[in-house]
């Protein structure tokens, strides 16, 4: 006999659902002054009057794999399959700020991503790329100011003005102590250099975003989207603060401040958390700052469909769950999207897999007309319930961590990485447990899996890598090399800018390696708070 399903009438947030929505659910709830106008405070319906309808959102999608010709040449094909922006995905080593060559990264070179080791990788990255016509997006954060300034370096050499680059360097060492784990320093000396990266793009590069403060690996850690909304947005602040503190003026940087949200399964909950989100760091940065400049309250974003919704069972199915993920971000108001491949639980995506992922967004933007009407679901009893009650939520726990000293303290006491924790294990139980329901996994299984392509990265990929390191260090002038390395630790120690520091360091052929590990020796590293 079957056992009787529960109805489920709890989000992935854990909030309670009721079946039928009224007025009655928006008692306290005030049109103009919660939902006002696109493009208008308190932006709950989208930072521009117009939205799509002007402009669609920039398709960028995530791309790295092998070496830096491998990734070239992926580059040139999705821009000429209708791909919009760069997005650059870097192997483990580059992240941790190894040298592929590093006993530490053998086995991992080219595997996750891309190897970038030096300044001529990232020649090579984008060789024949045109940077001042096409935004790049580099996912890396605690050697991200190096490799900024290998960009920077690259443009230089080309001849290109860097007020006409635009992009984004991800940049959010919080997070990672947080959720992803990927860290150099201690976050006193770490946050000073984001804070060095923000204030010479506030001069240099207006164009582009120094920092892209991220939710997704807090939620592809296991958070809930309140979670994901509260920690994502406390760190800005934090980010602000440190900024300001710094002797900033809030409107020189802040217009440049981008975000990065992670777009899960409960499609009306997705939705809601990105006009919440808007709304939250825009009255937070009014509170906080009173800037005169309306852009700085704006919150730009990105975001990823889910990763960890995708399953390795029936791949094929992970097909529709990116397209309704993309639509709910569509609808949430991004600036900017990447759809994962049906094949990513199982590889790096192939060429087949993440063409298809471009042409869902395609899709979306051309056929579905979902382009034509701003914030289409605003005023909905249920859309504008949940938007409160995701904000109520993150104001919650800005509340706590302010009692705890801020987010370092926070970290340091292992609070965000214990509601994590707590919340996957949460997840996981409502999975095996049957309350919630994966097609393919808990639901309508096969015995067989079906075999589909993978794409494959062969050893050949690091030999090389290492082959092209050896033949820098012995071509570089040492002298040059080492006294760039030394300027750059002196700086470091007098808590000086770093930007011109590092570019000269890349320029004298130092390595990423050689650079974050002449780093250490001044700011230490970070060990971090055991969570039980």
């Amino acid at each position: 006999m079957m056992k009787e399903r529960k109805p489920r009438y709890t989000s992935l947030s854990g909030l309670e659902i009721d079946q039928v929505y009224t007025s009655d659910h928006l008692t306290d709830w005030s049109p103009e002054q919660d939902l006002g106008r696109p493009g208008a405070f308190p932006y709950t319906r989208g930072i521009y009057p117009t939205m799509y309808r002007s402009r669609l959102w920039t398709m960028r999608q995530f791309a790295g794999f092998g070496s830096a010709d491998d990734t070239n040449q992926r580059f040139k094909y999705l821009l000429a399959q209708g791909q919009t922006g760069l997005s650059v995905a870097f192997d483990l080593p580059t992240l941790m700020g190894l040298d592929s060559d590093d006993p530490r990264a053998r086995g991992e070179v080219g595997y996750c991503g891309v190897a970038i080791s030096s300044l001529a990788d990232m020649e090579r990255l984008f060789d024949g790329i045109p940077l001042d016509q096409v935004t790049t997006s580099m996912t890396i954060n605690g050697p991200a100011a190096v490799i900024f300034a290998m960009y920077l370096a690259v443009a230089e050499k080309r001849g290109i003005p860097f007020h006409h680059l635009g992009g984004t360097i991800q940049n959010d060492i919080l997070k990672e102590y947080i959720a992803q784990k990927e860290w150099l320093f201690p976050p006193e000396p770490h946050i000073a250099l984001i804070v060095d990266t923000i204030t010479y793009c506030a001069t240099h590069t207006p164009k582009w975003h120094p920092i892209s403060i991220s939710g997704y690996h807090i939620r592809e850690a296991g958070s809930t989207a309140v979670q994901e909304l509260a920690f994502t947005l406390y760190n800005g602040v934090t980010y602000v603060d440190a900024a300001v503190k710094a002797g900033l003026d809030v409107d020189t940087f802040a217009p440049q401040l981008s975000f990065f949200f992670n777009v899960h399964n409960d499609f009306f909950e997705e939705i809601a958390k990105f006009r919440a989100a808007r709304r939250l760091w825009a009255r937070e940065m009014e509170r906080r700052y009173h800037p005169k400049n309306p852009r700085s309250l704006q919150l730009r974003c990105h975001a990823q469909t889910a990763g960890c919704s995708l399953t390795a069972q029936q791949p094929m199915n992970n097909v529709v769950r990116t397209t309704l993920q993309a639509l709910a971000a569509v609808l949430g108001g991004t600036q900017s999207l990447h759809t994962n491949s049906m094949d990513e639980t199982l590889a790096l995506p192939t060429e087949e897999a993440v063409t298809l992922a471009l042409r869902t967004q395609q899709v979306i933007a051309a056929e579905s007309e979902t382009v034509n009407c701003v914030d289409p679901l605003g005023g909905s009893y249920f859309v504008e319930s949940l938007t409160n009650r995701l904000e109520e939520g993150a104001l919650e726990y800005f509340s706590t961590l302010e009692r705890m000293g801020g987010m370092v303290r926070a970290i340091e006491q292992g609070f965000p990485q214990r509601e994590i924790l707590d919340a996957s294990q949460r997840y996981q139980h409502e999975i095996d447990q049957r309350e919630r329901h994966i097609v393919g996994v808990t639901d309508h299984v096969e015995q067989e899996r079906r075999s589909i392509p993978l794409l494959k990265i062969g050893p050949e990929v690091e030999q090389e890598q290492v082959a092209r390191l050896s033949d820098l260090r012995k071509s570089r002038d040492p002298f040059r090399m080492a006294g760039s390395l030394e300027e750059l630790q002196e700086m470091a120690a007098c808590h000086q800018s770093l930007m011109p520091a590092l570019m000269e360091a890349v320029k004298a052929k130092a390595t990423l390696g050689e650079i974050c590990a002449a780093l250490k020796e001044v700011y230490g590293t970070y060990r971090e708070p055991v969570v039980l």
